[in-house]
């Protein structure tokens, strides 16, 4: 179907099936279609009540627990002519009073509790409703006419923010096109499933494809309020879930938990793996986790989205993260966009068969271009079409006469059974300009020197870590991707709490001296 709006879909599929579950948090009631249409519509009332016009932003601010309250406030705001700004409630209170202003929100629609720091007004979805279900008998014919009318397919629907790993966030703006595009067919996605289980943070990409996916797929999709490794293997039992949707940092905590050895997984048909590459050791390792799933690594952007690429775990094809689908487009190219052949390492393009995305406020930017769209990754194409990526550019270690690849790093430094997390970036050196550095979480104390020697033969002299650091836990980002600029810092400035540097110091302190020496120009 093509010229759809997402509420559109939602009314279609309220009125073909009104008492089926769209949405089930743990803990609380499921959301039927037919719920989600009838206080949606009671949403847009209010927000029209409060004089909320077409085109207006409209943030809105929940977390993981509260996914049925924003499923709704999400679709009111559609409804009311507005577009809706997804927002964390985990977001510092400067970061959120930066998207808010940067987008100009005429208010927030925020979950009970929630900070929700706005120039404009502020309600939950409970008071907005009962506002809309008072007025709605008020506002006059042409008014409900308007409320009643469905946006165009070219108007904008949402505002997702970047999570500003190297900069300040950006607004990615995208119409109802973008987001309805391969919605609405016949045959719904993931029919082989009951239930869909996933734990993605509203706020990001991911959860909007969740979202999507409650509202156009043939399962009910279930979600919990905060992920630990046995609540999502206990959910995932218990909804016999034969599509599961994770981040690799989440895939890595199942693992480490063994709770395959106390939850019977083997309803599991799909695991798919979305946001940050899944080493090819963690994907080995989750077809004995879930026995009956293929494995899928799906690659893309908030910028490029719905274009994707998708990799059914292949140990033929170590590290690649799959090829184009659905009519969407790949190349590697140079920074005017030129193609590169096959083999060949240049920047990441992708395009899609939907209406394109742009930056808010920013239309002159250089990420997309004539439909296309810069990734920000390094990459090459084999043969076949598929895709490997190299790097993202900002990660790039260029150390002396060397550019290395942190992901490679990372590949084979995952290899040692030591070894549960892993993240490598760059640290300045005063000769080499950079080095590589890696921050781990281990399972068992593991000696910088060790590690060297284990990746001695599986990685060149310039590739080797200068600095070794153990942490806890990885800090990340709220997409669930690694955040190495703030190792990065950490690191440099000797601030990274309960750190062991390869020196054995606890501390988040460079390596012993000369250990960077180690690595030749």
């Amino acid at each position: 179907m093509v010229n759809l709006t997402v509420t559109r879909l939602l009314r279609d599929r309220a009125l073909a099936d009104p008492d089926g579950v769209a949405l089930i948090v743990r803990g609380s009631a499921p959301l039927t279609y037919g719920q989600w249409e009838e206080r949606s519509t009671e949403i847009a009332n209010g927000l029209l009540g409060r004089g909320v016009t077409r085109g207006d932003r409209v943030g809105l601010v929940f977390g993981s627990g509260d996914w049925t309250d924003y499923a709704v406030a999400f679709f009111g705001v559609l409804k009311a002519g507005a577009a809706a700004v997804p927002l964390s409630d985990r977001l510092a209170p400067a970061d959120l009073r930066f998207m808010l202003g940067h987008c100009g929100a005429a208010g927030v629609v925020h979950a009970e509790g929630a900070d929700a720091p706005a120039e404009g007004w502020t309600v939950t979805p409970e008071v907005l409703r009962a506002e809309g279900a008072s007025v709605s008998a008020a506002v006059s014919a042409a008014e409900t006419s308007h409320e009643r009318a469905d946006p165009d397919p070219g108007d904008l629907a949402q505002i997702l923010y970047t999570s500003g790993t190297t900069g300040r966030p950006k607004g990615v703006a995208a119409n109802h096109a973008n987001l309805a595009h391969g919605c609405g067919g016949r045959r719904r996605p993931f029919a082989h499933s009951r239930h869909l289980v996933h734990a993605f943070p509203i706020g990001t990409n991911a959860g909007q494809t969740m979202l999507i996916n409650a509202l156009d797929a043939h399962p009910a999709v279930v979600t919990l309020p905060r992920f630990t490794p046995g609540r999502f293997a206990a959910l995932i039992e218990s909804y016999r879930a034969g599509t599961v949707f994770l981040v690799p940092a989440m895939a890595i905590e199942l693992l480490n938990a063994g709770v395959a050895e106390r939850h019977d997984l083997s309803s599991v048909l799909l695991l798919g793996s979305a946001a940050a590459p899944l080493p090819s050791t963690v994907a080995e390792a989750l077809t004995g986790a879930f026995p009956n799933a293929t494995i899928t690594n799906y690659y893309t952007s908030t910028e490029a989205a719905p274009a994707q690429t998708i990799m059914m775990f292949d140990p033929e094809r170590p590290g690649s993260v799959g090829r184009a689908v659905a009519g969407g487009r790949i190349k590697i190219a140079t920074p005017e966009g030129e193609p590169l052949a096959p083999g060949e390492t240049g920047e990441v393009w992708m395009r899609s068969p939907a209406a394109s995305r742009s930056y808010y406020g920013d239309p002159e930017s250089g990420t997309f271009r004539d439909g296309w769209v810069r990734m920000g990754d390094l990459g090459r194409l084999d043969p076949d079409g598929y895709l490997y990526l190299v790097d993202r550019e900002s990660d790039v270690v260029k150390s002396g006469a060397y550019k290395v690849s942190t992901l490679h790093v990372e590949e084979a430094v995952f290899g040692h059974p030591a070894v549960v997390e892993a993240a490598a970036f760059g640290v300045p050196h005063p000769v080499l300009g950079t080095v590589v550095a890696v921050a781990l979480v281990v399972r068992e104390p593991l000696a910088a020197e060790e590690l060297r020697v284990f990746l001695s033969d599986r990685l060149a002299p310039q590739e080797l870590p200068a600095h070794v650091i153990t942490v806890p836990a990885l800090p990340r980002n709220a997409g669930g991707k690694a955040d190495k600029r703030a190792l990065r810092e950490t690191l440099v400035s000797g601030t990274a709490p309960g750190a062991v540097s390869d020196s054995g110091t606890a501390s988040g302190a460079a390596a012993a001296p000369g250990a960077a020496e180690e690595i030749p120009v």
